[in-house]
């Protein structure tokens, strides 16, 4: 298997964590640092790209021209990180393509609506309205798979979870990359093992999550944001990726560990020498493509079998 060398992953991870100000920075800086690093992602040849709206909410279809035919019916939503102030499908555009390109599969990312100017549950209510519009407009839960990062992948567990509870059909499957999976309580022990390690999170970085998304919140936290402490029975098929370098590390693990013992079907994937959503810089990382190949086969395993 192909690999970074050491002494390049040594000077990515000095680049990340030099620009990496998260805790720190103004919702505004954030904005613009993505806005200016979407510009500077190569294109992948053959993207498809196809702008769509969910009532005031704005959306990508991305697909592979290259694979045809593409099925109609099959999609994945993806969930996109930014701690629930930032992200865009444009920043996103290049992982869609190439989750799109490794499955098969055309993506659909969304812009949901973010604090500080829309706080809980904005994100949770606008996921909720995109899965319920694509099931209106002729989509199948079980042709369609969850995709996520960071609170992204939060976000998604989260749709899931409420999903179950409300008794509504299910995505056959849902890839979770780097998920805060408590961000209520932080206390796995990777917050403090892989503190010097991650060079782009942190513990203040997940305080800073939770109050932005929560602004002046009084009383007791949502429960559904601290989905590990939630009942896991009846997910469908999930596959977890998580950096053994990052500070989520124990969060990932714990719900893999929570959920199979809840009877879900997870696959666990951690990747050495990594960090939080590496898989974005898979341009670079031969470790991040190859994660992205993993993804892709998961997805068609889920797409075809029925049920997942």
């Amino acid at each position: 298997m192909e690999k970074t060398s050491l002494d390049q992953l040594m000077a990515i991870k000095s680049h990340l964590k030099q620009t990496s100000h998260y805790a720190t920075q103004s919702t505004e800086q954030i904005r613009q640092d993505l806005a200016a690093a979407a510009t500077r992602f190569p294109q992948l040849p053959y993207t498809r790209i196809e702008q769509t709206s969910f009532g005031q909410l704005t959306g990508e279809w991305v697909s592979d021209a290259s694979r045809l035919p593409v099925s109609e019916k099959r999609v994945i939503l993806y969930f996109h990180g930014g701690g629930f102030i930032a992200g865009t499908c444009e920043f996103y555009r290049d992982l869609a393509a190439r989750v799109a390109k490794a499955s098969g599969v055309k993506v659909l990312t969304f812009e949901y609506r973010l604090a500080p100017e829309h706080r809980y549950p904005a994100a949770n209510e606008d996921a909720m309205h995109v899965y319920r519009q694509l099931l209106e407009e002729g989509y199948s839960a079980r042709h369609m798979v969850f995709g996520g990062d960071s609170v992204g992948a939060t976000l998604a567990l989260m749709t899931l979870l409420t999903l179950r509870d409300a008794g509504e059909e299910l995505p056959a499957g849902a890839f979770l990359l780097s998920p805060h999976t408590d961000l209520v309580h932080l206390d796995g022990e990777s917050y403090q093992s892989r503190a010097e390690l991650d060079p782009t999170g942190s513990k203040q970085s997940s305080e800073r999550i939770l109050a932005d998304y929560l602004g002046g919140w009084s009383g007791e936290f949502p429960s559904l944001l601290s989905p590990l402490r939630l009942e896991l029975k009846n997910l469908p098929r999930l596959l977890i990726q998580v950096g053994d370098h990052e500070v989520l590390l124990s969060d990932a693990i714990r719900l893999a560990e929570r959920a199979r013992a809840a009877g879900v079907d997870v696959s666990l994937e951690v990747w050495e020498q990594m960090w939080s959503v590496f898989q974005g810089l898979a341009y670079l990382l031969p470790e991040a493509r190859q994660a992205i190949d993993h993804i892709g086969r998961f997805v068609q395993s889920c797409l075809d079998s029925e049920p997942c």
